[in-house]
């Protein structure tokens, strides 16, 4: 395995940010790892890289085991992180040669040039980091992290700041990259993870709650559907839960409401039936497809 994850925790003070969690990420895969913000997806991934240290648990990278500040480990890896640390009074090339030096390239005049090709970053290599767009600082993250060819890429939302344009560019980078090497990234845009995953990895309050295929994900939950149904007038959720189509049913605000079904026609027919028997008005209807999005907020919510 090129990952392998057993029971990881990771306190800040009294809050337990990570909870005993345990996955393994086999070579060439890419693997999205999901969560709400603060769910623990950036602390588990500094301590895969070796950049935080675990309070309990173990961590290997292609067969060894990551310790605090381990350099070995830390060779194999490629990593972005979040905040993306860029020395902004560098020029690009002068930035990714400095990285080059760091990793004792060899060759480092021709992987700088192969990497900013790689990324899409010749149009502004001849810039300073600071002159260039969020977008563009973001492709000099990736290209640093990509720089040694390392076996396993880590990357914390690696299409933050980009425009739609720039983010279909980098997708391709990763999907070419996943060929050949490991990645496990986080996401927010799930039409993102969609495109580029087989597999997602959800975390929720520190805790696993998915980790499955997406296909499989989607076929578990094929017969779940959410109606959300707003009415005018007030209504009570007991009134709703009694037809008999419902499974569940959840109170918001201003009269709307989202119920579960396994029958979506058979409950939209049974609310506009009520909704004559009872002189209601129904300001909108709507029903959710199983699609990643909709099985993250069931998992997370």
């Amino acid at each position: 395995m090129s990952i392998s994850v057993s029971g990881l925790s990771k306190k800040y003070g009294t809050q337990l940010a990570v909870n005993h969690i345990s996955f393994t990420i086999g070579k060439n895969e890419i693997v999205g790892f999901l969560g709400p913000n603060g769910a623990g997806k950036s602390t588990t991934m500094k301590m895969i890289t070796g950049y935080l240290q675990s309070d309990v648990g173990n961590i290997e990278i292609c067969g060894m085991q990551v310790l605090f500040g381990q350099t070995s480990t830390q060779q194999k890896i490629g990593y972005l992180p979040e905040a993306n640390p860029l020395y902004t009074d560098l020029y690009v090339r002068e930035y990714l040669h400095f990285i080059a030096g760091i990793h004792q390239i060899r060759y480092a005049t021709q992987q700088v040039e192969s990497i900013i090709q790689k990324v899409g970053l010749t149009p502004e290599a001849h810039k300073k980091i600071g002159q260039l767009s969020k977008g563009y600082k973001q492709r000099v993250g990736l290209a640093a992290a990509m720089i040694h060819d390392p076996e396993v890429l880590i990357l914390d939302e690696p299409t933050t700041g980009l425009d739609p344009n720039q983010i279909l560019e980098i997708r391709e980078v990763i999907r070419q990259l996943g060929q050949h090497k490991t990645i496990l990234f986080s996401s927010h845009i799930m039409q993102e993870v969609e495109a580029l995953c087989d597999r997602v990895i959800i975390i929720n309050n520190g805790t696993i709650v998915a980790d499955d295929k997406l296909i499989n994900l989607k076929q578990k939950g094929k017969d779940k559907h959410q109606i959300q149904v707003q009415f005018k007038e007030n209504i009570s959720a007991a009134t709703l839960q009694e037809i008999q189509s419902c499974s569940s049913v959840k109170s918001l605000p201003d009269n709307l409401f989202i119920i579960d079904t396994e029958q979506p026609d058979n409950l939209k027919k049974a609310l506009l039936t009520l909704s004559i028997q009872k002189g209601l008005n129904i300001i909108s209807m709507n029903s959710e497809s199983n699609d990643l999005e909709n099985i993250f907020k069931q998992l997370t919510s």
